[in-house]
This record gives C-alpha cells, structure tokens and sequence, in this order.
C-alpha cells in the first residue's frame, strides 16, 4: 500500500526565492496548457496530447521571451503540463467540470520533483534547481518514492511524496459498524461511538471570531486607500492578510487532525466491516442555510480517511448506494418513515422505537443489505 509521507522543509532565503520560482512556473506551465486546450477545442479541434503540448513548450523556451523558463526544472513544466491534460480529458469524459485556471491568490502553491533525481540524505532533500534542503525530520531511505510534490500551506514549505509500506493485518472481531455523518455531531457510529462536532467547540468559535474581525479591518484599509477603481495595497494590509491566511491554516488543521482523531478512534475498534454513505457533499452544499456548516465539518476529507485507514488495516469499507433511506428506515422494524422531517432529530416508530435519528441511521448503516459477508 503506497502511503504519502509529509515532511516540513528549512530552506534558507534564497532557496525560498527559488521554490517560489518553481510554484510561479508550475502554475503558468498548467495554465497555458489549459488555455491551448479550451482554444484548440472553440475551433472545433481534438484534444491536444501533453507530448505535443510538451514540445510547443520547448520551442517557446528558446525564445528569448520565455528563456526565464530555463530558472527552473523542466519536470517542473512537464508535470504541471500532464496534470492540466488530466484535468481536461476528466471534462471530456464527464467526469468533471471544466478545470479551473490556477489563481497567484486562491490555488495552493506546489510543485512536481522528479522522482528520478530526488536524493535523500540525512535530514536533507534534494530539490532540482534548489540544491540540498534541511528536513525537520528523515525521508525513509532506500525506498522508492513516487509522485513528490513540494507545497506551501501559507507558513511553512513542505514536500509530499507517496512509499510502498507494508502493515501487520490485525485480527478483526466480527462487528460492523456504520457511520453516519451529520452537522450536529460529526459522526455517530452504531457501536455507540460518537464523535462532535469540533466547530462548536471555544477554540474554534474564538478563532473564527478573530478571522472575521481581520478580515473586516482589512476590508476597511482596502477603501480608505482606493484611489478610483484602484485599491493600493499597503505593508498593513500585506501584514494582516498574513495573518489571516496563518488563522485559516490553523482552523484547517484543527478540523484536520480533529477527524484523524476520529477515523483512528474507530479503526482501532478493529472491526471486519465499516459502512458510510455515499454523500452528495457539492449537492448539500448548495443549501445557502447549511453550506457553511457542512463545508466546515468537511464530510469529503472524513470519508477519504475512513477508506485509507480500512484499506491499511484489512477492514472492509462499503459505501451505501446514495439513495437508501438510512435515516428515514426504522432499525427496529424495517418501516420507512417517508415525512421525517431535517428538523426532526429524534426517530419515532409506530412499532415503539424512539430514537436519535443520527443513531437509528447508523444501525441502518451497520445492517445494510450491500454488504459482501
């Protein structure tokens, strides 16, 4: 099983200007490929392979217009030039909206290392064209790395890369357990673990408090310094704005390490069998009353760590087809309950059942009839 390993990087300032070199590249490198795409296909034209693509790309560096191409590696281009050819065939095959261009802003900053000539020694990595960077702690060596990515969560640089491990299968028990995803609490599982909702929590809601007071005084510098349909951007602003980029990674990463909590909780139980549903999370989301609520409990990333996490372990993970009735079925007698209401928390049956509604999905979940056992 290939497992990513993520590592916090040290470089000095001037390797810094260069792994920002690298991010800038990449992302005009996707965002060219992407636009040749979307102009090749209004004339009526077939996709263009990134092969072609890649050796425009070459031409155009010998230019004298774009020899600042040459700063960086070229895998660097190649990678980002595959992914946006990715990207643009998972449109035409419907699987995917049409890919977004990248934004110096809003899009993560990253970049592709070849696998090839990523070298690792003690506490050091070697990046093309930046030379040997300190590690905060040792990349396995003598192992064989695939997909390195390095990317910048707006504090510190890191670099990704995926290794072939190999876990001791535990012995399961027999249980299978079901996990139902809501906004109230963040996940009720039928053996009777329930896991909160962490966005209700002080940390949070003071963190939360404080972004939207950043954000509003940034909101005011930007209108005292507009000059016509100017806005200037002084050092204050540059400061604050730092700073609430810094407060959305920290709620980020307590949401993040909040659902590794959970998921680990739930693996441990060491069950043979785990059901969830197959949420239609961009269809909940255009709920403008609950987007944000469930956009923060981030149901997705849950669900993504539950699949790894069984697969590490030999736990069997089943996704309930999206339609079954897990929260308007009544577990006791099989009655599907047709006018449950979102606002009816508390499931009532005819045959006497009372139950939390987000338990009573659960053990809906647990017996599910797609399982393979």
């Amino acid at each position: 099983m290939i497992l990513a390993k993520k590592i916090r990087l040290r470089p000095t300032r001037e390797q810094e200007e260069q792994l920002w070199k690298s991010v800038g590249t990449a992302r005009w490198a996707y965002n060219w490929a992407l636009n040749r795409q979307r102009e090749n296909f209004k004339q009526g034209n077939k996709f263009i392979p990134n092969t072609i693509l890649r050796k425009e790309l070459t031409e155009l560096k010998q230019t004298e217009a774009f020899n600042w191409l040459y700063e960086v590696s070229n895998n660097v281009t190649k990678q980002a030039i595959k992914d946006a050819c990715n990207a643009y065939q998972r449109f035409l095959k419907g699987k995917a909206k049409f890919p977004k261009f990248k934004s110096r802003k809003k899009s993560k900053p990253s970049f592709y290392n070849d696998t090839g000539k990523l070298k690792v020694k003690k506490n050091l990595v070697l990046i093309e064209k930046v030379g040997w960077i300190k590690t905060s702690e040792q990349i396995p060596i003598g192992v064989s790395y695939t997909n390195p990515r390095i990317s910048f969560d707006n504090k510190y640089w890191y670099i990704s890369v995926g290794i072939e491990q190999e876990f001791e299968q535990p012995e399961l028990t027999d249980e299978i357990i079901g996990i139902d995803l809501g906004i109230k609490e963040l996940a009720v599982c039928s053996n009777g673990q329930v896991f909160k909702n962490i966005n209700k929590t002080e940390e949070i809601r003071k963190t939360g408090k404080r972004l939207r007071r950043l954000q509003q005084s940034v909101s005011r510098k930007y209108e005292m310094n507009r000059e016509g349909d100017r806005f200037v951007k002084t050092s204050n602003i540059i400061k604050l704005e730092k700073q609430i980029q810094h407060l959305h990674r920290r709620l980020s990463n307590i949401r993040n390490n909040h659902i590794h909590q959970a998921t680990n909780a739930i693996v441990k139980t060491k069950p043979s069998d785990v059901v969830m549903e197959d949420l239609n999370v961009s269809g909940m989301m255009k709920n403008r009353h609950l987007s944000k609520a469930i956009g923060n409990q981030k149901f997705h990333e849950f669900i993504r760590q539950m699949e790894y996490k069984c697969e590490k372990y030999g736990i069997e993970f089943t996704k309930a087809y999206r339609f079954y009735p897990s929260s308007k079925k009544c577990s006791s007698c099989g009655t599907i309950k047709k006018d449950l209401k979102l606002s009816d928390r508390v499931f009532s049956c005819e045959c006497g059942l009372k139950l939390d509604r987000d338990r009573n999905a659960s053990l809906n979940l647990a017996s599910y009839e797609g399982l393979t056992v």
